[in-house]
């Protein structure tokens, strides 16, 4: 059976690829950096041995005909992704994890006085709510020697009360420049005329509050004077708008897990870990002697990691979950936030750091900004990219791709299989199909357009605050960023009915043999995460915010009867609790929680299974809460993939 013998060997590579990640990669150790070398160059050279068949069998006659144009086009995009996937397995090929470090040399300055820190914390229009946390979180912190000040652009009289009611400085500025680098400079500068200057400044976002231990765990790490900078990972207290939105928040972990938990340690190993903006500490003298933190980006973090390595500072990672914060809530905000960062990138390449240019940077950070500098400009493009192609063939006949299935499987699916199993392996099943390619399609054109802006004009260029807090209890339909999406979703749904129904005029696609079978599951593909990424743009309420799932005894007492229970979810102002019965909405009570005391209570709502409640707390009941959901070690949040856990919560979800 001769015509069986392509299909048989097509398939004994995908089963060998299938039975090296079922049987062997248990089995290994992902610390281990020859492991991580063998199967990521693997990978590399499977997706390298894919790109030699696209560019030798499956393009039009290069030329200056749009099938010529947009085949090669598309094509030399794939194979920048592949150049950009090559350095970043390069450089996922070693790992280093520092808190052993950590531990051997916390105390480094005794028997001196411990060194003094400055907690700082920008911010220009947050709400109260939002800088709350954070102040509260920062004076609880557990260390001897260190003061904190609000950093604030917004010019705030309220603001400037709050800081004095709670006895935390409060730095302002008449000129704004340079946004938030400028008014982290100011402060340093104010700061360092003071008699009680400090060693080190710890730097975190509005929205982001530091764990008790947090100044002690970073500080162990300055035992080597080289050291300028250390950064810790974010972590988020909330779900993401792609997170929420898909009902998914407990079984598939943010976006930025991969970059925090995996790449960070792994550019840690080669000494060119990256200052991510909050959760950093930084030595002053480190700042001083390099000029300020420079204002050069708008993403001033990455860019103070290359100007501190220029000027011999090193940057280290402590991947260790020393502080929580707010990750953006509305779709909006969230690709605001990502293009912004794309943005930056860009101005560091163009106007500052250019990889091939002229500069005092080692080959390690120019292969650092490479590695960036790709990822911004063709992963997210080729996602797009990806969608758009299929069209081409349904509605104008030009065929981008034009290869057999069998082929297809063979060159194709070895590459993506290993990848995935690579990745997974490497990342504690961080990367899922559809829900990876769904987060990057919905930043994508935000992100495409930032990278063009940002590379082809000098600048300045204007950039949004992402906005956090506020009322999120309604559901919001982004009609503006879904359009795109629903225009997408019909044309792909057409191109599969209307050759099957109709000689409909606009559709000159005809036949293309076996290539249309590929096109045609191209397309079936990109409905399905087309359709989750309209889903997306659905933002569901939030109606506990700023509530957190919290599980514990209770005893809660309504007239004078006293009932055990279980608190589900806690926040500053009130909860959800199980297990009483029998109470009317309205009544008042107390509610007994552990480490807080007695607190005054109003039944709100019955639920479910319960009641919602409605505090009347104390200045100190309200900080307490607040410490006891925010500042206790640990990780908040979904830190590995669970298929089966978020298929199961996407079903209940959609019946929602």
């Amino acid at each position: 059976m001769p015509t069986l013998s392509p299909f048989l060997s097509a398939f004994a590579v995908i089963a060998v690829v299938i039975g090296l990640r079922l049987l062997v990669l248990p089995l290994l150790d992902p610390r281990k950096w020859y492991w991580r070398a063998l199967l990521l160059s693997g990978s590399i050279l499977l997706a390298w041995r894919y790109v030699a068949w696209r560019f030798t069998e499956t393009l039009a006659p290069l030329g200056l005909t749009p099938d010529g144009i947009l085949s090669w086009g598309f094509a030399i995009l794939e194979a920048l992704t592949v150049v950009s996937s090559s350095f970043a397995f390069l450089i996922l090929t070693r790992t280093k994890e520092r808190t052993t470090e950590a531990d051997r040399h916390a105390g480094w300055w005794l028997p001196r006085p411990p060194p003094r820190v400055d907690v700082f914390i920008p911010t220009y229009d947050e709400q109260i709510e939002v800088l709350e946390r954070t102040v509260v979180g920062a004076k609880a912190i557990e260390y001897p020697a260190f003061r904190v000040f609000i950093l604030d652009d917004g010019g705030r009289a309220w603001l400037r009360d709050f800081c004095a009611e709670h006895g935390v400085g409060y730095i302002t500025r008449t000129h704004k420049s340079h946004a938030k680098a400028g008014n982290i400079n100011n402060a340093l500068r104010l700061r360092a005329r003071d008699a009680d200057r400090p060693d080190f400044v710890a730097i975190f976002d509005a929205d982001f509050v530091p764990h008790l231990n947090f100044i002690e765990r970073t500080l162990a790490l300055f035992h080597e004077p080289t050291v300028g900078l250390v950064q810790t990972p974010q972590h988020f207290f909330n779900s993401d708008p792609i997170q929420h939105n898909l009902g998914i928040g407990a079984a598939y972990p943010d976006d930025q897990r991969h970059f925090f938990d995996n790449v960070q340690p792994s550019r840690d190993a080669w000494g060119i870990a990256a200052c991510s903006g909050t959760s950093s500490m930084l030595r002053a003298h480190a700042v001083e002697e390099i000029g300020g933190v420079p204002t050069e980006s708008v993403t001033e973090d990455f860019l103070l990691t290359l100007r501190l390595s220029e000027h011999g500072w090193r940057t280290v990672y402590l991947n260790e979950a020393l502080s929580e914060g707010l990750a953006a809530e509305g779709l909006p905000e969230y690709m605001t936030q990502r293009g912004r960062w794309c943005l930056g990138m860009m101005q560091i390449v163009r106007n500052v750091y250019n990889p091939f240019g002229h500069n005092n940077l080692k080959l390690i950070d120019r292969v650092s900004v490479l590695d960036s500098f790709l990822y911004w400009t063709t992963a997210f493009s080729f996602r797009l990219a990806g969608v758009v192609c299929p069209l081409l063939y349904w509605w104008t006949g030009i065929m981008v791709v034009n290869a057999t299935a069998i082929n297809v499987i063979s060159y194709y699916a070895p590459y993506y299989l290993a990848l995935m199993a690579t990745l997974n392996w490497i990342s504690k099943r961080l990367f899922t199909p559809i829900l990876n390619d769904v987060t990057q399609l919905i930043v994508a054109w935000p992100i495409a357009r930032a990278g063009a802006l940002g590379l082809l004009t000098k600048g300045p260029h204007k950039f949004a605050v992402t906005a956090k807090g506020g009322d999120r209890a309604k559901i919001i339909i982004q009609w503006r960023l879904m359009a795109p999406f629903i225009i997408l979703l019909a044309l792909s749904v057409g191109g599969l009915i209307v050759p099957l129904t109709t000689d409909f005029v606009f559709n000159t696609a005809g036949t293309a043999g076996d290539g249309v079978v590929v096109v045609m599951f191209w397309t079936i593909y990109n409905i399905l995460v087309l359709s989750v990424a309209i889903a997306v743009c659905i933002d569901r309420p939030r109606y506990n915010r700023p509530q957190r799932q919290i599980v514990e005894p209770i005893t809660l007492t309504v007239d004078g009867r006293a009932q055990r229970g279980w608190i589900v979810n806690l926040g500053p102002g009130g909860a959800r609790v199980s297990g009483p019965v029998g109470l009317a909405t309205g009544a008042t009570g107390t509610l007994t929680l552990p480490l807080v005391g007695d607190v005054e209570t109003t039944v709100a709502a019955p639920t479910n299974d319960g009641y919602r409640l409605i505090f009347a707390v104390t200045p100190l009941q309200r900080a307490q809460i607040i410490e006891r959901l925010h500042t206790a070690s640990g990780a908040p949040g979904a830190d590995s993939g669970d298929l089966g856990r978020m298929l199961h919560e996407l079903a209940r979800a959609m019946a929602d």
